[in-house]
């Protein structure tokens, strides 16, 4: 996981299986076993330090049926699941939740700015040349092209 996306217990971050098999750097990396090559869904622990987490620490989720398929015994399942259910139902392929100081103040200014329906939008920026273009998309985005956030509102309850 990237340090510093989400810090120590403030957030939480999950990404779609069926979504990133097709990216070679991640498929070499997923070492949880996933039976059948079914679509998964892999999620950070609730109330845990993200950046000591291992792959034992994830829990996993099957995403049509929304059982889980591994527990780590000690470990909470993020309160931020419904979000990220919310996030993948409407395409999404990972979801970082975050409290950063930066990310609330960004969204704030989106909605101010262009309505509560809006989402954050970048361009010409070279961190986005390592983000694939999309789903069934070849290839990752360019300096010239567009990445399109949604901001999905908190709420006390998710769901």
């Amino acid at each position: 996981m990237p340090l510093n996306k989400v810090t120590g217990t403030g957030g939480g971050t999950s990404i779609r299986r069926d979504s990133i098999l097709s990216w070679p750097f991640v498929r070499s990396l997923l070492t949880l076993p996933c039976p059948n090559n079914s679509d998964h869904i892999f999620i950070a622990p609730s109330g845990v330090q993200k950046e000591l987490l291992q792959p034992r620490d994830m829990f996993v989720l099957d995403y049509r049926t929304r059982e889980y398929l591994r527990r780590p015994p000690s470990l909470r399942p993020s309160a931020c699941t419904p979000l990220f259910l919310t996030a993948f139902d409407q395409g999404a392929g990972c979801c970082i939740h975050t409290h950063s100081q930066w990310a609330v103040l960004v969204t704030l200014l989106v909605e101010r700015e262009f309505g509560l329906d809006a989402c954050f939008q970048i361009s010409m920026i070279e961190q986005i040349k390592g983000l694939p273009r999309g789903k069934g998309k070849d290839g990752n985005l360019g300096y010239h092209d567009t990445l399109r956030v949604p901001i999905i509102e908190n709420t006390a309850q998710y769901g």
